[in-house]
């Protein structure tokens, strides 16, 4: 198990994720779009459709960060690299994890701190 791997886990296992009340009216639809996502990537997955599962990784890398769910932008660098590597174990353990870190988070409105 690699660093990153370790680090990646305790990110996930966070159940709070503080979010800057300037964007809570965008938090809801955004966690439900990923909880979709989870959804294509598991048929993804059964399919074989490794493109897929690069692309929706690669667009969850660059947006859940930008949201403040930084697990999220994780997750979807691993998948991005599972799917461009076309490994379908690594693959399916981060859906599993981000299928996971959705069912558990809870989402803390405050304003966050730049310093």
């Amino acid at each position: 198990m690699t660093t990153q791997t370790v680090d990646l886990e305790s990110l996930v296992r966070r159940r709070t994720v503080r979010v800057d009340p300037m964007i809570e009216s965008l938090v809801p639809r955004f966690l439900e779009n990923r909880k979709r996502d989870v959804i294509a990537l598991k048929g993804a997955l059964a399919d074989g459709d490794f493109d897929t599962i690069q692309s929706l990784g690669h667009a969850m890398k660059g947006t859940g960060g930008a949201y403040g769910f930084d697990a999220i932008s994780a997750l979807g660098s691993e998948m991005e690299i599972s799917g461009k590597a076309q490994d379908a174990r690594s693959a399916g353990r981060w859906i599993q994890l981000l299928d996971k870190y959705l069912g558990k988070i809870k989402v803390l409105y405050e304003k966050v701190d730049s310093a």
